[in-house]
């Protein structure tokens, strides 16, 4: 279950909307230019699974969305918890990579098909979070701010599509707003609780 959040982005403690119904989190963001749809992810990945594996595992859906939209690369982030000692700092680093605001000159299209991370999008005096799961397609036109939490310890797997072969490249505003906002961890454990 997904969820969308929406704060003034001078005010994190005054929500504008809360929702987990998936009409309503797709309703929210067309307006900004935003797709979200709820997709079949039920595929088990073993660990360690390599970027083709995964790829494989859905490449009915990989296929389509590619020939669709004309997308030149795929590809997958793959975080899981794991008993490595260097585990700790690559977590961390790959936290730290997405968690500053930024732009791309493509698209971000991901396809969630493991764990969860929430993708914060700051367009017209807004911060929308969406906590995206297994099974969201979520779809960031270029040029929208925004930046990307999946927690202290990530549990996460998405195929990214890209129109740009350079694939993920970030241009950074050097804004210090998503310091101001609730982070993955504050989020998931209040979703967390009010699922149970």
């Amino acid at each position: 279950m997904s969820l969308l959040t929406v704060w003034p982005e001078a005010d994190p403690s005054a929500p504008l909307l809360r929702t987990a119904e998936p009409d309503a989190i797709a309703e929210a963001l067309a307006p900004i230019g935003v797709r979200y749809e709820r997709w079949t992810a039920d595929q088990e990945l073993v660990p360690g699974a390599s970027q083709e594996q995964v790829v494989e595992a859905y490449r009915t859906e990989v296929d389509r969305i590619t020939a669709a939209e004309g997308y030149i690369l795929v590809d997958v982030i793959r975080l899981q918890p794991s008993d490595d000692p260097e585990w700790p700092a690559k977590a961390a680093a790959a936290r730290e990579k997405f968690l500053s605001e930024h732009t791309h000159d493509d698209d971000e299209v991901r396809f969630f098909v493991e764990g969860a991370g929430i993708f914060y999008l700051h367009v017209d005096g807004r911060v929308f979070a969406v906590l995206c799961e297994a099974g969201d397609l979520l779809s960031v036109p270029k040029g929208i701010t925004h930046w990307f939490d999946m927690g202290a310890e990530p549990s996460v797997a998405a195929i990214r599509f890209f129109h740009d072969e350079d694939g993920w490249v970030g241009d950074f505003t050097g804004d210090p707003i998503s310091s101001r906002f609730p982070d993955f961890d504050t989020i998931w454990a209040g979703y967390t609780e009010s699922a149970a």
